[in-house]
Order: structure tokens, then C-alpha cells, then sequence
């Protein structure tokens, strides 16, 4: 990982040079939307943060909610220049104009941790890169992914098969592929703004939602009538970008440019791995908290996205691709 990240962020930053020239520190503001300040995201904003500050190079100034729990507050900030680096998800890229990001939407596109990680890390992650700094309009660029975890089923009920989603309101996203996956399915996506998902969960607002362990359980959704039971689905191995101001990259000196590009590899390493431990620990605890989880035979609903992940690709001219996440399984 460390390797292809060195080269996604040297290749980001070509044509920085020598135009910061100022005594001092520069000063970063680096933003996320999640106001839990021990969430991975939280973990791997700090981890960047401390080693562009070993560098005596920079001052960063995280903020975890702070100037936005929105994601289009947050990019409006950095494209107006009051942040440089925020984390978004790839439905807000879609809702910009940036449809191509949507392939990493589609749900059971991804075998494992494994298969994501050689995805974002290699030339398909650089790929998506270019696109987004090309239909920005060149306003900022993809400097690393992050994840927010594996995302399951939980509900009023468990589900074994995809028959057993009929009928059920799931709080999912209410258009695009991961809307029609469900709908395909029998359920029926429904909007609720997360903070206000437990008490839909816990007054029949909603018979099902979905998310990862370290989402759901420390805002205690397994706690409620409605999200007792957790499938563990794996539809979604989720991919955020860690999004660079263009402006502030282009004040970068070339011994900026290095030392950043070093905070942002400890920082994804960081976010990573604080994820992949999280998912382990919040599962246990949902289940000493009384949530019964079930597995299932994934086989079934891989086969029902297929078929959404092919019409997508061929619409979106992303065919190629989606053929070379494939072949890295």
C-alpha cells in the first residue's frame, strides 16, 4: 500500500513547485463530517496531522464535524478555500456531476478487505483520481481512500434470502444503484437523516436499515425493536476519498509536496487499520448487548448485483474497468 500511495499522491501533485516560498508553517484545515472524535476517521485525520506537524512544514487543523457534518458543506468549503482536505463518500461525487465515481456504489463489488485495498491502490484507484480532478474542473483531487467499514443488513427481522427483504422499508439511499439493488430485491428504500435513525428504528419509521459495526453500534440501533437483528450481508465494502484542495496543491513546494505526501500515507495506514479492528470489537459488543447476528449465503444476492453492476458499467462507459476490478479478485 505504502508504495502505490507514494506514486497516486506524486502522480496527484505533478506540477507543483517552488511557489511557496513564505517562513513558517503552512497552515492546513482538514475536515470529516462524523462528530464521534474516536471514529477511524477521526483516527486517521490526527495520524496525518501529526506527521505533516513532524515535518515542521505545516500546522493542521482538524475538524471532526466542526465546519460540517454535510458533505456538500464540506466541499463547498474547499473548493472556497475554508478547508484543504476533506473525506466524502462516493454519493456525493455522484450528486456533484462525477457519475463514473458510482462505481464504487455498487454494491458486492467487492470479495473482501483484500480485493478493495489492490482496487483503490492501484491504476483502477488511480484512474477514478483523474477523473475527479478532470470533472471537478480541476478544483481538487483524490489524494488517498479511506473506508467506513463492510456494511450489513440489520432489521426487525433476520434475512436469509433475498425474498426474505420483500415488503420491508429499509433507510438506504432513496435513488442511484444502491436504491435499485434493494428494489430489485422486494424492499423499500426509505430517507432518514441518521440522526434521527434510531428512533425510526425504534418507532416503525423503518423496518431495516444498513451499515457497518462501527456505525451502528455506537449510535445503539441493535438496541431498538427494529434493528435487533444483524444479516451480515457484506453488500458494501465502502470507499471514501480523502479530497485535496488544487489550490492548495499548487502552493506546495517541493519539500511540501514530499513530506505531505508522507503524513497522507501514515494517515490512510491509520484510518485502515483503526476500521478493521473496530469492525471485530463493535460486533462483540453488539452481541453482548443482546443483538443476535446471522450469516448467510451471500451466492443469492451477489447474483441479483451482477446484473445492476453490468447495465451501470455499459451506461457509464466504465465496462473496462468494472472488467479490471474483476480480474483483481
Amino acid at each position: 500500500m505504502k508504495k502505490i500511495l507514494a506514486l497516486m499522491v506524486a502522480a496527484t501533485l505533478v506540477g507543483c513547485g517552488e511557489s511557496n516560498e513564505e517562513a513558517g508553517p503552512l497552515k492546513i484545515i482538514a475536515a470529516h463530517n462524523q462528530t464521534n472524535i474516536t471514529s477511524p476517521y477521526q483516527t486517521g485525520m490526527l495520524e496525518l496531522e501529526k506527521v505533516a506537524e513532524e515535518s515542521g512544514l505545516f500546522e493542521v487543523e482538524v475538524h471532526a464535524g466542526t465546519i460540517g457534518t454535510n458533505e456538500n458543506e464540506l466541499v463547498e468549503k474547499l473548493v472556497l478555500g475554508g478547508a484543504d482536505v476533506v473525506l466524502v463518500s462516493p454519493g456525493f461525487m455522484t450528486s456533484a456531476g462525477i457519475k463514473e465515481i458510482d462505481i464504487f456504489s455498487l454494491l458486492y463489488l467487492f470479495d473482501d478487505y483484500s480485493h478493495w485495498e489492490r482496487v483503490v491502490d492501484g491504476e483502477v484507484g488511480q484512474q477514478v483520481s483523474d477523473i475527479v480532478y478532470t470533472k471537478s474542473g480541476e478544483k481538487y483531487r483524490v489524494a488517498a481512500y479511506w473506508t467506513a467499514g463492510v456494511r450489513h443488513w440489520y432489521g426487525e427481522k433476520p434475512i436469509q434470502t433475498p425474498q426474505d427483504a420483500k415488503g420491508l422499508t429499509i433507510r438506504t439511499q432513496t435513488s442511484g444503484v444502491v436504491s435499485q439493488y434493494w428494489k430489485d430485491l422486494g424492499a423499500v428504500p426509505t430517507s432518514v437523516a441518521w440522526a434521527e435513525l434510531y428512533q425510526a428504528l425504534s418507532s416503525n419509521v423503518v423496518s431495516a436499515a444498513e451499515n457497518a459495526y462501527p456505525y451502528l453500534v455506537p449510535m445503539e440501533h441493535h438496541k431498538t425493536t427494529n434493528g435487533k437483528f444483524i444479516s451480515e450481508t457484506g453488500h458494501d465494502y465502502t470507499t471514501r476519498l480523502l479530497l485535496v484542495s488544487n489550490k492548495t496543491y499548487e502552493a506546495f513546494t517541493d519539500e511540501q509536496l514530499q513530506a505531505f505526501s508522507k503524513a497522507v500515507i501514515a494517515g490512510t495506514k491509520a484510518e485502515r487499520q483503526a476500521l478493521y479492528s473496530e469492525e471485530s470489537q463493535y460486533k462483540e459488543k453488539a452481541i453482548a448487548d443482546g443483538a443476535i447476528v446471522n450469516t448467510l449465503n451471500r451466492t443469492p444476492f451477489i447474483t441479483q448485483a451482477v446484473s445492476i453492476q453490468d447495465s451501470w458499467s455499459k451506461n457509464s462507459g466504465m465496462e473496462p474497468t468494472l472488467k479490471a476490478i474483476r480480474d483483481l479478485k
